[in-house]
């Protein structure tokens, strides 16, 4: 079943949501530490769904990520493309460019993205999070996206994230990158 935005606003209208956190929380299995540069520069290949949890409706995807390095007078950047096959038939290609704005911190644009995502590289964890206009086959949707990437000890990326519709826990992502 494709998440169309009538199930996003049915999932964002439920009160009972609100309690929900809006963080993912922490792995509580052992972890490698991860930075954004560690966890994105070269090619990658992950699996991933978004689960609207009032109505369980799931979008399932594939992505290719391509991340590179480089300096921008005299600033480290990396930029990363990701190139999106939905279960639904919808490719999709977004390219992030994140800015390093000082030790562990980054900011970062992309296509889809309203104003600047700000990115934490803490604990051997990194914190993304950034307000989208998140597309489906009929629709475009502002969410708000809080995740939490983290690394297994056998080099297994993480991408967990709690969506937002105007503040209010409505879904989850996970994306699995190896």
């Amino acid at each position: 079943m494709p998440i169309t935005r009538r199930l996003v606003l049915l999932g964002a209208g439920a009160l009972g949501l609100a309690g929900c956190a809006s963080t993912p929380a922490a792995p509580t299995a052992p972890i490698r530490p991860v930075t954004l540069v560690s966890a994105f520069q070269g090619r990658r290949d992950g699996t991933g769904h978004f689960r609207i949890w009032l109505t369980g409706a799931e979008r399932r995807f594939t992505a290719r990520l391509d991340g590179r390095v480089a300096r921008v007078a005299g600033q480290r950047t990396l930029t990363v493309d990701e190139d999106f096959v939905y279960d639904d038939g919808q490719q999709d290609r977004l390219t992030w460019v994140f800015r390093e704005t000082g030790p562990g911190r980054w900011s970062g644009k992309r296509e889809d993205t309203v104003g600047e995502a700000a990115v934490i590289e803490e604990d051997g964890q990194i914190r993304l999070t950034y307000t989208a206009d998140f597309k489906s086959l009929a629709d475009t949707t502002r969410l708000g996206f809080a995740d939490l990437i983290y690394q297994r000890p056998d080099g297994t990326l993480v991408n967990d994230g709690i969506v937002t519709r105007k503040g209010i826990p409505v879904a989850a992502v996970r994306f699995v990158i190896r």
